[in-house]
């Protein structure tokens, strides 16, 4: 337990002393660079001593909060190590230099030139590892670093050997060293660029700090590549800083801390650095600009030929398993047809060009019975002889694929109706045919469903769905293929547009309420409204409710629209009350509503919002209601009566009609449907009909209207049968809520001047 106590709190004491050697190291660097400047203006000698020892201090620094790095990140112990053996590489020769220009003046290169071409690997190394999305496999990282190195001894041997030895005429090994520091810190640079352009690192701050420290150091080695002439180690203390510097601001970045949040993924590489690299080797293999620079400039170029050779044979390999993996992936691993993949591939390469290009969706029926009742090995089987018949069926440039489970695709270049029609049914009679499978026969059949892509289709998904669709309508009406018909689809996108405009619609105040005028026949005067559903549509205008009331079904807007006709009505009651018009107000309730447990507390506060009689309102409901939960139908309308609300069973006649629930529920009022109002007139059934359930209503002390009266002989003889009131284009069309007082004002004085003039 102590041990855990005191091991607790290492890592924030090891962070706070990577802080202070951090600090330690820049003030030291800094000093010593002042102090060594004041030495250089009085003796050179003490100068170098100074700096030797700024080096022997300075560089240990570093190496000590890579060491406190590696301890607070052991994730990145590998790059660290990478970094720390490339400091101490060019600390040791740094000191090598520097010790032997202490004595005197060492040529170029000294013995421990070495070790700085050891540390350029070892930062090379660094910048490969220490990336916060790694690579996934290491050699290729590897080899990329040996082609970058390579590339750049032969750039150098290409652009600046030749033209700096014809002018200093300087050769060989010293020269290219020379020219190859300055290339390599410039390539590290763009390393890291490129690392952060490809997500491989996601600190900013980061990769600002290690391009800022190898452009420090390309302008130093700059600096020593034009004193190269001299062959001596004779630098000023501009070059000690910026070298300094770099190391400093090196090895800052490095002991950053890691991040762990993934802001984007990383991306694969181009090539261009390959066939950079490749060419530069060619060029140098081709022109080899001098026999004594060859030994030096050969060997590099092969050598970076060979990795160049490697790695693009690695990329070739990756390229041929990825067409490889691809193909699989595209392929059915039981019939070994193409598979959903390879449909939509295919979908989507044909509709952009415009080319004809129809689908077919092909659903096995009865193969579910196939797998129960003898395996699912005999279901294989079946699937893959289905597979060999459709192929036999179709033509050789037709692809046939299974998407999975019992359904095939077929797509065809034609938008030939009449051909697509005799291919289905043919790929379907070549079904029909036996299949022996164990010894037993079987003799599959399917449904096919057919589209055609339209110059609209923007990708496979649509044309699949449309295709899906005119397979279930096949299925449905047994037809064996159906081409798609958008009459028949609850789904199409136009339908979708249209729920969704409706939706909006519906929260804008689009939604409004049109009335038509009740007729009570007996007194000749407008009694009662029937509230009807308007929608008008900014681009569309006013839509009658045939046209939307199936997309709200379908999208579940239904409540949202009840609730504003019901919240509408009552306050248009509320004015008409108000305007001294004492009239009736029907509103209409589907039998979700009705039974479910919202509507209801809706309308009751709104009466209760706008202060009317609820005697005023009454609620249209359809057979339907009592059909499909008697029980709680009769509670529903219990209810309605206790709140005052009066009940008409709408569209009487045309279902199941049953005298139980009118003796028994509180009904007020029957509402008998137009199609047996029309033509009651000249139609003997129609009459009989409607004449039975008027006085059926009258024994049961109800009410009864009559909707859809359109012309005076039905008016007449519905009055002649002692109808209550009446409803129809023939007394007045549905008006908005707007033209009601006018309206009605009117027919009262117009009633007034014939009971003068009568």
């Amino acid at each position: 337990m102590t041990r855990s106590r005191t091991a607790a709190p290492a890592s924030p004491r090891i962070a706070l002393a990577e802080r202070v050697v951090a600090a330690m190291s820049w003030v030291w660097l800094i000093v010593g660079l002042v102090v060594n400047q004041i030495a250089q203006s009085a003796a050179h000698a003490n100068s170098q001593a100074i700096l030797l020892t700024t080096l022997t201090i300075f560089f240990p620094m570093l190496l000590v909060r890579l060491g406190l790095a590696i301890r607070l990140y052991p994730g990145r112990r590998a790059a660290l190590l990478m970094l720390l053996a490339a400091i101490a590489a060019w600390a040791l020769g740094s000191m090598s230099v520097n010790a032997q220009s202490a004595t005197g003046r060492p040529h170029f290169p000294a013995p421990g030139e070495w070790l700085f071409l050891l540390s350029y690997l070892g930062m090379a190394g660094y910048l490969m590892r220490d990336v916060d999305r790694r690579q996934l496999r290491a050699t290729r990282g590897w080899l990329d670093i040996a082609v970058i190195c390579g590339g750049t001894s032969c750039l150098a041997s290409l652009l600046l050997v030749t033209p700096i030895q014809l002018a200093s005429g300087q050769q060989g090994v010293p020269l290219l060293l020379a020219l190859i520091y300055p290339l390599a810190d410039l390539v590290l640079a763009l390393a890291v660029l490129g690392q952060a352009l490809l997500d491989l690192r996601s600190d900013l701050r980061k990769s600002l700090m290690l391009g800022i420290a190898f452009t420090l150091l390309a302008c130093a080695d700059s600096g020593f590549t034009l004193q190269a002439s001299a062959r001596t180690y004779d630098f000023g203390n501009a070059s000690n800083a910026l070298w300094g510097g770099a190391f400093a601001l090196l090895v800052a970045a490095a002991c950053r801390p890691d991040r762990t949040v993934i802001r984007a993924l990383p991306k694969t590489p181009g090539t261009a650095i390959l066939l950079s690299a490749g060419a530069a080797a060619t060029a140098v293999l081709l022109i080899r600009p001098d026999e004594a620079l060859a030994y030096y400039t050969l060997p590099p170029a092969i050598l970076t030929m060979v990795t160049v050779a490697w790695r693009m044979g690695l990329a070739l390999r990756d390229a041929n398993r990825a067409t490889e993996a691809f193909a699989l992936s595209q392929t059915d691993d039981l019939t070994k047809l193409p598979n959903r993949r390879a449909v939509r591939v295919r979908l989507e390469d044909g509709l952009p060009q415009g080319r004809p290009l129809s689908l077919m969706l092909l659903d096995l029926d009865g193969f579910k019975e196939i797998n129960d009742a003898l395996g699912h090995q005999v279901g294989d089987t079946v699937l893959r002889m289905v597979a060999v018949r459709m192929r036999e069926a179709t033509g050789p440039h037709d692809l046939v694929a299974r998407l999975g489970g019992d359904e095939f695709a077929l797509i065809l270049g034609t938008r030939d109706e009449l051909v697509l029609m005799e291919t289905a049914h043919r790929v379907l009679r070549e079904l029909g045919k036996p299949i022996v499978v164990d010894g037993i026969e079987i003799c599959p059949s399917g449904s096919i469903g057919i589209t055609i892509a339209q110059p609209d289709d923007a990708d496979s998904g649509e044309m699949l769905r449309r295709a899906d669709v005119a397979m279930y309508q096949a299925k449905n009406t047994s037809m064996g293929a159906a081409l798609y018909d958008s009459e028949l689809d609850e789904f199409s996108r136009s339908r979708l547009q249209l729920a969704e405009e409706l939706r909006k619609g519906i929260a804008d105040g689009q939604i409004e309420v049109w009335y038509q005028p009740q007729l009570d026949v007996a007194t000749m005067e407008i009694s009662g409204l029937e509230a009807l559903v308007r929608w008008r549509h900014p681009v569309q205008g006013v839509i009658s409710p045939v046209s939307f009331l199936p997309a709200a079904r379908r999208a579940g807007l239904m409540a949202a629209l009840s609730e504003t006709i019901a919240r509408q009505a009552v306050q248009d009651h509320r004015r008409h009350l108000r305007a001294g018009l004492n009239l009736r107000v029907a509103i209409n309730c589907a039998p979700t509503e009705l039974l479910g447990h919202a509507f209801l507390p809706q309308l009751y506060a709104a009466i209760k919002e706008s202060d009317v009689p609820s005697e005023g309102l009454v609620l249209e409901v359809t057979e339907d209601s009592f059909l499909s939960d008697p029980h709680r139908t009769r509670d529903v309308l219990l209810d309605l009566r206790s709140h005052g609300v009066q009940v008409s069973i709408d569209d009487y006649g045309t279902g199941f009609s049953s005298l139980t629930y009118l003796r028994n529920l509180p009904v007020q009022e029957l509402k008998i449907d137009r199609s047996l109002v029309r033509n009651v007139a000249v139609d003997n059934r129609s009459r009989m009909i409607v004449g039975s359930t008027i006085q059926l209503a009258h024994a049961l002390d109800m009410r009864i209207v009559a909707e859809g009266v359109e012309n005076a002989a039905d008016l007449a003889a519905l009055v002649a049968m002692g109808i209550d009131t009446v409803q129809g284009y023939h007394v007045a069309r549905p008006m908005p809520a707007s033209d009601i007082e006018g309206w009605v004002r009117s027919w009262r004085s117009d009633a007034a001047e014939m009971m003068m003039l009568g």
